[in-house]
């Protein structure tokens, strides 16, 4: 995942794929997904990223997998 701010324009780019895009949707009037050809998300555009999504500070936290264990 590679994530693009545009500081002269204020939009963030998320990119989940390195898929062609297919189709581009208008979630609303600040946010944008990009679609390969099977419908699945390559990438999300934010306009007024600062305002709309607190782009000025981003983190990431790996959580554990804590799926179902076998108990005997």
């Amino acid at each position: 995942m590679k994530i693009r701010c545009f500081a002269d324009t204020d939009t963030a780019l998320i990119e989940f794929s390195n898929d062609s895009v297919n189709e581009t949707k208008e979630i609303s009037e600040n946010l944008y997904i990009d679609l390969n050809e099977k419908g699945n998300l390559v990438s999300m555009t934010i306009e007024h990223a600062k305002a709309q999504a607190n782009i000025s500070e981003i983190s990431y936290l790996q959580m554990e997998d804590n799926t179902a264990r076998n108990v005997i």
